[in-house]
């Protein structure tokens, strides 16, 4: 088992949660902007560093 490949899907898959959670709020036109930059710019780094891990993670077999 691979744990740079498990992290780096736990990863991915937070940083598509908060990308929802931020798109939800912007659409509802929640008042709380900062808070929605916040959560949607962690997000996107939590997305791409969990890419990287998963695409750049070579399988040992």
């Amino acid at each position: 088992m691979n744990v740079k490949r498990t992290f780096g899907t736990i990863l991915t898959i937070l940083g598509i949660g908060g990308l929802l959670y931020a798109g939800y709020g912007l659409i509802n036109k929640s008042t709380d902007y900062m808070t929605l930059a916040v959560v949607g710019v962690i997000a996107l780094i939590f997305f791409f560093s969990g890419i990287g891990l998963v695409k750049n993670t070579k399988d040992m077999a």
